[in-house]
């Protein structure tokens, strides 16, 4: 159990991860010391919090994770195995375009937190699941793997950043982009 942070601790905690956010948005690189000036804050006091910029990236990305986390397990009880895996598939690629912190710490070999290691590993156990159960039920391809998926969806996100248009236009791109993929990916019901 982690001991909760000390008023002051907390809202420097906060306005750390608050600039590093506003950061990572723009496109900028995380420097620690660059996050402590513009937080107003000593070098020491970001270190103490985060001693790497991957740390505190993977705190910006936690949120993202977390919630694409719980969004595979809720299609987990789906009972229509092809909408849980297009609706999980549909809300990764989202992140993967909408959230900037989300493809470096996703693509990461090493994890700087074990919260992120842990939230990176109930992703991919949740997407197998997924996977497996509409393999199961005959409603996507035989030949299709969970090791496919990922390289499936960065292609999607990449495809994005060259050819999404304006940041408006990028969630919606990434869904046609998906329906395509999701397209070739569905097996046809054989006709009796």
């Amino acid at each position: 159990m982690t001991t909760p942070l000390r008023k002051d601790a907390a809202r420097n905690w906060d306005r750390i991860v608050s600039v590093a956010r506003a950061l990572v948005d723009q496109g900028a690189a995380l420097q620690l010391n660059d996050v402590a000036r513009r937080a107003g804050l000593g070098v020491a006091t970001v270190y103490r919090h985060f001693p790497t910029p991957e740390a505190l990236l993977e705190t910006v990305a936690a949120p993202c994770l977390e919630a694409l986390v719980a969004y595979a397990e809720r299609a987990l009880a789906e009972p229509d195995p092809w909408t849980a895996l297009a609706g999980f598939l549909q809300r990764t690629v989202e992140a993967q375009v909408t959230d900037a912190a989300l493809p470096p710490v996703a693509a990461a070999p090493v994890d700087a937190l074990p919260r992120t290691t842990e939230l990176k590993t109930a992703l991919r156990t949740a997407g197998t699941a997924l996977l497996d159960r509409a393999r199961t039920a005959g409603a996507v391809r035989p030949d299709l793997t969970a090791a496919d998926l990922v390289p499936l969806m960065c292609g999607i996100a990449h495809a994005v950043d060259v050819h999404g248009g304006a940041p408006a236009d990028r969630a919606a791109t990434a869904h046609r982009y998906l329906a395509t993929l999701l397209g070739g990916l569905r097996t046809t019901p054989q006709a009796g």
